[in-house]
């Protein structure tokens, strides 16, 4: 999330940032030895609150609402009318050690994945988008594409490399499509992410076709006491999303404003 009073927002209210803050204040009032209930209350729900966000179960029921776009059938994707793929970026790692330059993570290479795989099924003319490019790095958008290239053996028709948040995507991928003359694109992203991205492009009049992937999806076999046992991980899945509950809130405040600031990535 872009820095600022959306940033700022995040902070406190993402996890881990709430619970933290919560026991900060509640061991702050027993240390200074004042409303010692109060703080006991304080600390013991941010406790809790840190405990609950951890765990697989939490996690995944908050993610789950956010993967309202179903999974295209395989057999499908040719039944959809598209003329191109879209994928959006998800984040680099900064001068990786061993390739001795930057490179996709995890989130980013997911998404690539499931682009290449629509692509060879339709071979669609893909666009990628993503920018944030420092002195000395290159846009995403140019990690994307030769990531798409090398590692899947699938070339990339346009690159887009300024936008700095999903908004900013979906803004300068829609100029991208129109001068190609394209109406309608498959659009590649976590299941998780696709709400944001798809209201983003929506209001630059695309009309895009959710192609969601890595989806938190639950078994069959109902809570198992692994459900219940915190981990990094698990807090991990509960932050992105918060981020993106806090994120679609921001988008529309933004958009009801006439002047505010920066949308979240």
């Amino acid at each position: 999330m872009a820095f600022g009073f959306a940033g700022i927002v995040e902070l406190l209210l993402a996890p881990p940032g709430l619970s933290m803050w919560l026991m900060l204040a509640g061991i702050w009032l027993l240390y200074r030895g004042q409303r010692a209930r109060l703080g006991l209350g304080l600390a013991g729900s941010g406790l809790i609150l840190l405990y609950l966000f951890s765990t697989p179960l939490v996690a995944q029921l908050l993610l789950s609402g956010l993967q309202t776009a179903p999974a295209i059938p395989p057999a499908e994707l040719d039944e959809r009318d598209a003329q191109a793929i879209v994928v959006l970026g998800a984040g680099r790692r900064e001068d990786a050690s061993e390739y001795g330059a930057d490179t996709l993570n995890s989130l980013a290479l997911e998404r690539l994945r499931y682009a290449a795989f629509i692509a060879r099924r339709t071979e669609l003319p893909v666009l990628v988008s993503g920018g944030l490019a420092k002195d000395g790095h290159p846009p995403e958008a140019m990690l994307l594409a030769e990531a798409l290239k090398a590692g899947f053996g699938i070339p990339v028709r346009w690159v887009e490399s300024d936008s700095r948040t999903t908004y900013e995507n979906a803004r300068y991928s829609s100029q991208i499509l129109r001068g190609a003359g394209i109406q309608r694109a498959f659009l590649v992203s976590h299941a998780w992410h696709m709400p944001r991205a798809l209201w983003s492009f929506e209001q630059f009049g695309m009309e895009l076709i959710p192609a969601p992937t890595a989806f938190d999806e639950r078994g069959d076999g109902g809570m198992i006491v692994q459900d219940f046992l915190p981990s990094a991980h698990a807090l991990r899945k509960t932050a992105y999303a918060f981020h993106e509950y806090l994120g679609n809130l921001w988008y529309r405040l933004r958009r009801a404003l006439p002047k505010a600031a920066p949308a979240p990535d």
